[in-house]
C-alpha cells in the first residue's frame, strides 16, 4: 500500500490475520460470526447467526464454563476478557484452539452482558513440550487463580469423605479438567482405594489392596513422596510396562499421579488421568499440585471428624437409653439434640426406669458442660439413679443419695473441675395417672391438657445435685388426666436461638398449643421450632447465645380427647384441671397459686371475672395459713363447653374450725375475705371434710348463671356447709 492510499476496511485486514469477528447478546441469545470465525469454529467460511445453543455445541464445555467466568470478571475489572477455547467436531474430537479477545459490557436495565471480540488460532503444546515453553492460554492464569478460590472454598466445606470426593470429581480446572480420578490410600504395606471417579463399578478391582512395592505410579508416590507425570501413553508403557495393561483400557491419554501430603507425610495419592494429550506444564503442574495438597487437608479433616462422629455417636447410643416396652394407658415420646460444644454427646440425659407394682420413673438432667468430662459424669450418675430407685426409694430418696455421690465424684477430683448437675425425677402410677415429682435445680415440668391447654406446673425443688451432700429434696403430687400429656426438657429446648427462659417459654407453649398431631410428631415439632430452619425466624434478644443440648420426654395417659389432636369441641366433661398445695412454711406460692389459675383462665372472656378469682384464691388460701395451722390444698376445675362454662375453686385445710361471716369496722385488718367471696363469686359455699374443711365457690361463663334460690349466692349463715350448693353439701 502506497502513502496516501485509503486504508482498507477493518474485515479485510482481519482476514488477511487469519482472524474472526464476532458478536454475542445474550439478551437475545444470539451470536453474530463473521465468515473467518465462522471457519475456526468449523462452520462454512460465511457470515451467519447462531443460537447459544449452536455456538455452546462447538465449543468444549469446560471452555464454555471459563467464558462466564471471564467475562464477569472482566466486566468488574473493567479489563479485557481473553480465554482459550477447545473447538469441538461432531464426534466430540478437538479440531483446533483458538483465542478469543473481547471487550464485554453489561447493561443494568436488561441484566444482559454484550461482547464484541476476535477469534485468533494458537498452537496447542504438544506432549514432550520443553518446560520453558508455555501455551498461550488467555486469561489462564487469572481463571486459574478464580479456579482455586472456589475449589479450597468448595473442599474446605466438605465435612465427610464421600463429599471431598465428590467435589473433587466436579473440579473443572482451566484448560484441562481430567475426564478421572482416584485417591489412594495406605493401610499397612498395601495401597487402598478410597474412592473413584469416571470409572465403571467394578474396574475398581486390580487396584484394591496392591502392594506398596508394585511397580505402579501410586504406590511409586506413596513411596517416594514426589509426582509423576505421564504425557501419553507410551510414556506410561516403557516406564511402567507390567502395571500398563491395567491402565490400558480406559482409553486414557495423560495421567498426573500426585502425592497427598500432611504435616510432610505421605497419606496417599491422587490420580488424574485425562482422555486428551496434556503437556503439563509449569503452570498446569502447579496448580494440580495446588489442588492435590487442598485435596490432602480436606480429606484429613474429613477422616477426622468421621472418627469423631464415631465415637460419640457410639457414646451416646451407650448411655442414652430406649423407652422400654410399651406402658398400658400411656404413650412416650423422646428426643436427645446435641447442640453445643465440640462433642456430639454433651451432660443432658433422659431415662426411664421400670419400678414395682406396674409403676415407672422419668429422669431428665444436665450434667454442667459440654465435654468428655460431662458425658462422662453424666453415665456415671444415670447409673446411680437407676440403682437408688431399684431400691425402691421413694423420689426424694432417690434424689438425696444421688445429690451425695455426685458430691463424692467432684470430691474425688481433689476439687479441681467441680460440677453439680440438675435433676427431675418423677415417679408415675399409670393406672391413677398420679406423679410424685422431686425437683434438684431443674426446670418445672408443663402439662398440655385435651384441649390444647399448656400449663406449667409449680413443683417444690431443692439445690442441684453435687453442691451439698446433705441436700433435701421435697416432693410434689400431681395428677395427669386422661387425654393430657407431660412435658419434661432441659434448658437447651428454651435457650437454643438466643432466648431466655421466658420468651423460650413462650415460644415452646405456642408449639404445644397448636400442635394437632400424636406424640412423636409434637417431639419432632418441638425440636424443629429450636433447632430447624424456622428457628432462625424465632430468635430471642439473645441472639449472639451459643446453642445447648436439649433433651425432651413427652408422656401422654390415653383417654379423653387421646395423644393425638386436640379435640375440636371439648367434652362437657371436667376439661381442666390444676392443684397445687400451699405449705404454712412457704407462703410464696400463693404467688404461684394465683399465676397458675390465670394460666387455667387464659381463653376466659370476662377478665374481670379472672381478677375476681384471683383475688378470691388468694384470699382463701391466706386465710388458711393466717388461721389455721394445716397447709392449704387448692384444686381448681372449669367444665362445661366454650360459652357456657364454669369455674370452680376449692381451697382445703385440715383444720376444724368452719368460718363464719364477720362485718369488719373501715380499720379492721381482716375479716372481709368471706365478704369478698359472697360479693363476687356466683356461688359459694363450705363444706365440712372428715378432718378439716373447704370453702368451694364457683363463677359462670354466662350471664345467666345459676344463683342460690334466693338469689343472691351462696352464704354461711345458719347453714354452715353453703346452702347455694346445687350438688349438695361437699360435693364438687
Amino acid at each position: 500500500m502506497r502513502t496516501g492510499e485509503p486504508l482498507p476496511a477493518v474485515g479485510e485486514v482481519l482476514a488477511s490475520l487469519a482472524t474472526g469477528l464476532w458478536h454475542w447478546n445474550t439478551s437475545t441469545g444470539l451470536v453474530t460470526v463473521d465468515a473467518e470465525a465462522a471457519r475456526l469454529l468449523g462452520l462454512p467460511a460465511e457470515q451467519t447467526v447462531l443460537t447459544e445453543a449452536q455456538t455452546r455445541a462447538r465449543l468444549h464445555p469446560v471452555d464454555w464454563n471459563e467464558i462466564t467466568g471471564v467475562v464477569q470478571l472482566a466486566v468488574a475489572e473493567g479489563t479485557l476478557a481473553e480465554v482459550r477455547i477447545r473447538i469441538m467436531d461432531e464426534r466430540g474430537r478437538i479440531v483446533r484452539v483458538v483465542r478469543s479477545r473481547s471487550k464485554p459490557s453489561f447493561d443494568p436495565a436488561k441484566r444482559a452482558y454484550e461482547l464484541i471480540g476476535t477469534l485468533q488460532e494458537v498452537t496447542e503444546p504438544r506432549p514432550g513440550t520443553p518446560a520453558d515453553r508455555t501455551a498461550v492460554t488467555g486469561d489462564w492464569r487469572r481463571s486459574r487463580e478464580a479456579f482455586l478460590l472456589d475449589a479450597g472454598r468448595a473442599l474446605a466445606e466438605a465435612r465427610s469423605t464421600a463429599e471431598v470426593l465428590r467435589v473433587a470429581a466436579g473440579l473443572a480446572m482451566p484448560g484441562f479438567s481430567p475426564d478421572g480420578l482416584a485417591v489412594f490410600g495406605v493401610t499397612g504395606d498395601r495401597l487402598t482405594l478410597i474412592g473413584h471417579h469416571g470409572q465403571r463399578p467394578g474396574d475398581e478391582g486390580p487396584f484394591t489392596h496392591m502392594p506398596v512395592e508394585t511397580d505402579y505410579p501410586a504406590a511409586e508416590v506413596v513411596r517416594t513422596g514426589r509426582a509423576v507425570y505421564l504425557s501419553s501413553p507410551a510414556q506410561y508403557k516403557d516406564r511402567y510396562p507390567l502395571t500398563w495393561p491395567l491402565a490400558a483400557h480406559f482409553g486414557r491419554e495423560s495421567w498426573a499421579f500426585l502425592p497427598l501430603t500432611v504435616a510432610g507425610r505421605t497419606m496417599g495419592a491422587w490420580m488424574a488421568a485425562f482422555t486428551h494429550p496434556v503437556a503439563f506444564t509449569p503452570d498446569e503442574r502447579s496448580v494440580l499440585t495446588t489442588v492435590a495438597r487442598m485435596l490432602a487437608q480436606a480429606l484429613t479433616r474429613a477422616s477426622a471428624a468421621e472418627t469423631q462422629r464415631e465415637l460419640t455417636d457410639g457414646l451416646q447410643r451407650s448411655m442414652l437409653p430406649t423407652l422400654g416396652p410399651e406402658i398400658p394407658g400411656m404413650t412416650l415420646a423422646a428426643r436427645y439434640i446435641p447442640t453445643g460444644g465440640g462433642l456430639q454427646v454433651g451432660g443432658d440425659w433422659y431415662d426411664m426406669i421400670p419400678l414395682p407394682n406396674q409403676r415407672f420413673a422419668l429422669v431428665i438432667g444436665d450434667v454442667q458442660g459440654h465435654d468428655v468430662r460431662a458425658a462422662g459424669l453424666m453415665g456415671q450418675l444415670r447409673i446411680a439413679l437407676r440403682a437408688y430407685a431399684a431400691e425402691g426409694h421413694r423420689p426424694d430418696a432417690v434424689l438425696s443419695r444421688a445429690s451425695h455421690f455426685f458430691h463424692g465424684i467432684n470430691q474425688a477430683e481433689n476439687g479441681e473441675d467441680t460440677r453439680f448437675a440438675t435433676c427431675l425425677y418423677i415417679e408415675v402410677d399409670p393406672v391413677t395417672g398420679l406423679l410424685e415429682a422431686a425437683r434438684a435445680g431443674h426446670l418445672d415440668p408443663a402439662v398440655r391438657m385435651a384441649d390444647g391447654t399448656v400449663l406449667a406446673r409449680a413443683t417444690a425443688g431443692g439445690l442441684p445435685l453435687g453442691i451439698d451432700p446433705d441436700a433435701d429434696y421435697p416432693t410434689t403430687r400431681l395428677a395427669l388426666e386422661p387425654g393430657e400429656s407431660l412435658l419434661l426438657c432441659t434448658d437447651g429446648l428454651l435457650e437454643t436461638g438466643g432466648h431466655d427462659l421466658d420468651t423460650g417459654w413462650q415460644r415452646v407453649r405456642g408449639i404445644l398449643e397448636g400442635h394437632e398431631g400424636d406424640l412423636e410428631e409434637l417431639a419432632d415439632a418441638l425440636v424443629q421450632a429450636v433447632h430447624g430452619p424456622s428457628s432462625h425466624h424465632t430468635t430471642g434478644p439473645f441472639a449472639d447465645r451459643r446453642g445447648d443440648d436439649i433433651a425432651v420426654l413427652l408422656l401422654c395417659r390415653h383417654g379423653g380427647a387421646g395423644c393425638g389432636p386436640v379435640a375440636a369441641a371439648p367434652a362437657p366433661a371436667s376439661v381442666r384441671r390444676t392443684m397445687l398445695t400451699v405449705a404454712q412454711a412457704e407462703p410464696e406460692r400463693i404467688a404461684v397459686g394465683r399465676q397458675q389459675l390465670r394460666e387455667l383462665l387464659h381463653d376466659w372472656p370476662s377478665a374481670d371475672q379472672v381478677d375476681s378469682a384471683v383475688l378470691l384464691v388468694s384470699e382463701a388460701l391466706t386465710n388458711v395459713l393466717v388461721h389455721t395451722d394445716a397447709d392449704a390444698l387448692l384444686v381448681a376445675e372449669v367444665t362445661g363447653t366454650p360459652g357456657e362454662r364454669r369455674i370452680r375453686i376449692e381451697v382445703t385445710d385440715a383444720g376444724d374450725d368452719l368460718p363464719h361471716k364477720r362485718r369488719p369496722g373501715e380499720l379492721a385488718s381482716s375479716g372481709r375475705g368471706l365478704v369478698l367471696i359472697e360479693l363476687l363469686a356466683d356461688i359459694w359455699g363450705v363444706a365440712p371434710r372428715g378432718e378439716g374443711k373447704t370453702i368451694w365457690f364457683e363463677l359462670y361463663e354466662a350471664g345467666d348463671a345459676l344463683y342460690a334460690p334466693d338469689g343472691s349466692g351462696g352464704s354461711v349463715g345458719s347453714d354452715p356447709v353453703g346452702s347455694g350448693d346445687p350438688d349438695g353439701p361437699g360435693v364438687p
